[in-house]
């Protein structure tokens, strides 16, 4: 009897065993469901470098949203966006599922550009899978997309990708991630590494009317980290070299500069190139080209300028002051035809850094103040602690 007891006692653990692990493993093994803001958790931020076509004239900008604290189901995010040289602060409520909750938020209005270009971005896969009912990241589609054609969108397997951002996430340098796509002219890839709240990395596009395609979205997660973020103060610098679409999108003009990072008092060369759609060189093109200060004092108001093959035409300025410069530059005739009624113009901003920041100048401050606390108080002159000179032993 007592073996016998002995053999069902054994025969009884290994199963209930096995049993058990099997229920841990399934407790905490994550599922392949997703939707935007599953695994978002107090007091992390994250940080991620957008472009998207209808906001900053489709420059890219960096967004910066510290999930603070949740209230009544809903997240309070203090959310910081460097552009231009510039930081934006504001404070935006979401959803648990990330939507902006309009008309109780306390962000300014300038930043309501850049909440609309978070919305149709990091939050755009919303529009498929959401918390109420989340997609399998193994479903065979996730539906089509209206708005342009009908084109099927879904999840295309896993693959390895790399981000700035990855370390933070999976440890190395790039992480396991479902591919979700869809074709429309070109690719479209948004990459979803699972149990994080929003894509780590996508590149989207637009098909033109008048052909060829443009950047319907980009982003990049940057950083991960844990309470209040620290922000430079001075924002992302644009780099050099832009481009603009004119009003009419029939044309695009680009702007370089040297050096790339303008200080005050530098003479800077600006070169102006012009192209049609297709980025074919335009021929005698007839342009003005204004620079303004942050204040809209004209810096520089050239008329009836020549391009004879597309340029670069350079145009050599000094900058005196810091801050921020707004370049025009308007197209009046093309091969001798003048552009009608229609303004073919685009701008840009160019931003002059102070030779010594700010932040830095406050270091500096701050450790000539610790040695002179530190010499006082050990009762060593300056002179000794940096060698004296010119004085006898």
């Amino acid at each position: 009897m007592s073996s016998r007891f002995l053999a069902f006692t054994l025969v009884a653990l290994l199963v209930f065993g096995t049993l058990s692990v099997a229920l841990i493993k399934s407790a905490f093994a994550a599922d392949d469901l997703w939707y935007p803001g599953e695994g978002v958790k107090k007091d992390m931020y994250l940080t991620y470098r957008i472009q998207e076509l209808d906001t900053a004239n489709g420059d890219p900008f960096i967004m910066t949203m510290w999930f603070q604290e949740q209230q009544d189901s809903n997240w309070i995010v203090p959310t910081y966006v460097e552009f231009e040289g510039r930081v934006i602060q504001g404070t935006m409520k979401l959803s648990d599922g990330m939507a902006y909750l309009a008309g109780s938020n306390q962000v300014p209005a300038e930043m309501n550009e850049f909440i609309g270009g978070y919305a149709s971005s990091l939050h755009w896969l919303d529009a498929f899978t959401t918390k109420s009912e989340p997609l399998s990241l193994k479903a065979g589609s996730w539906g089509k997309i209206a708005a342009i054609g009908g084109a099927e969108i879904k999840p295309a397997g896993t693959e390895k990708v790399s981000f700035q951002g990855a370390r933070d996430v999976c440890q190395a340098d790039s992480c396991d991630a479902t591919l979700v796509s869809w074709h429309k002219g070109v690719d479209n890839k948004i990459w979803i590494v699972n149990e994080f709240p929003f894509p780590v990395k996508a590149e989207t596009f637009a098909e033109q009317s008048i052909g060829g395609s443009v950047t319907q979205f980009k982003f990049e997660l940057l950083k991960v980290g844990a309470g209040q973020p620290n922000i430079n103060a001075t924002g992302e610098v644009p780099k050099p070299p832009l481009e603009r679409k004119t009003s009419s999108g029939k044309y695009a003009v680009t702007l370089a500069w040297e050096p790339a990072e303008i200080q005050p008092g530098s003479n800077v060369n600006f070169g102006i190139s012009f192209a049609d759609n297709t980025h074919f060189p335009l021929k005698d093109v007839r342009y003005d080209f204004t620079l303004k200060d942050a204040n809209g004092i004209v810096i520089v108001d050239l008329k009836d300028q020549r391009s004879e093959i597309g340029g670069p035409e350079i145009h050599s300025v000094k900058l005196n002051s810091s801050g921020t410069i707004r370049a025009e530059v308007i197209i009046t005739a093309i091969e001798g035809q003048t552009t009608g009624q229609t303004i073919e113009s685009a701008e840009f901003n160019v931003v002059v850094v102070p030779e010594f920041p700010v932040n830095a100048a406050i270091v500096v401050a701050t450790v000539i103040g610790l040695v002179v606390v530190i010499t006082r108080t050990r009762g060593i002159s300056i002179g000794s602690t940096f060698g004296n000179r010119g004085n006898s032993p």
